[in-house]
């Protein structure tokens, strides 16, 4: 089996060979970057299977190298490091395209397990038997090729907004709440404040495959339960 390789941009020296250190002891191949310009030319050429993203970099920081990756059709998993707390910073990680972020300081087996969170969920099997899952209104689910289309025009989603939409639509009428579907689609238990990451994916998943975003016909809100793909049947 091949080792997942790890992109660290980072620049503080010190936390970069803590990462490291424990990410090579877990068995994942590692690749550093101290500044943003360079983190950003290694997530295009080396084709990493995760980015932690620091936020403050030099030349160019973590909310314009995930902008930018994003722009260029790379849908890479990141993950920001970030040592603010303001809930805005996080909401605009997660706006410009991030899957994850962690706030410092952090402990490293917390960081363990959303690495290993955040690759896993690349092989997430549908529970749906068919390839090509058709889930009405034009929307097309290919689970082999792993892309979306409508109305015959892919949709480009971010691989945490594939995921979701794949689960929920696999699932049509149930209704999910966000901590069942922080479990389930982002592979971890562990919520609190994390809840908000599935409202922003959310709202980002409608304005990019509803015809009207604030009056959505797939992903529907039951309001003080959670989330649910609308049977189109």
């Amino acid at each position: 089996m091949d080792k997942k390789t790890v992109l660290i941009v980072e620049d503080e020296k010190n936390i970069v060979d803590i990462l490291r250190f424990n990410l090579q002891r877990e068995g994942y191949e590692t690749l550093e970057a101290y500044d943003g310009e360079t983190g950003l030319r290694l997530a295009m050429e080396k084709n990493p299977d995760i980015l932690l993203l620091d936020v403050m970099l030099p030349k160019l920081n973590g909310f314009d190298v995930c902008r930018t990756l994003r722009e260029r059709g790379n849908n890479l998993p990141v993950l920001i490091l970030t040592a603010r707390e303001e809930e805005a910073d996080k909401v605009l990680g997660l706006e410009i395209g991030a899957d994850d972020y962690i706030t410092k300081p952090f402990s490293m087996r917390e960081l363990m397990a959303r690495v290993k969170a955040n690759i896993r969920r690349t092989s997430m099997k549908m529970d749906a038997a068919a390839s090509t899952m058709d889930t009405g209104s034009g929307l097309v689910v290919n689970t082999e090729t792993y892309q979306v289309t409508k109305g015959g025009k892919v949709v480009d989603l971010t691989q945490r907004e594939y995921e979701l939409l794949t689960f929920l639509a696999s699932h049509p009428g149930k209704v999910y709440s966000r901590i069942d579907l922080m479990e389930q689609v982002w592979n971890y238990g562990y919520v609190g404040d994390d809840v908000r990451t599935v409202d922003v994916t959310v709202r980002r998943l409608r304005e990019k495959i509803e015809d009207d975003p604030a009056s959505p016909a797939y992903i529907l809100t039951r309001r003080g339960v959670g989330y649910y793909f609308a049977d189109q049947a």
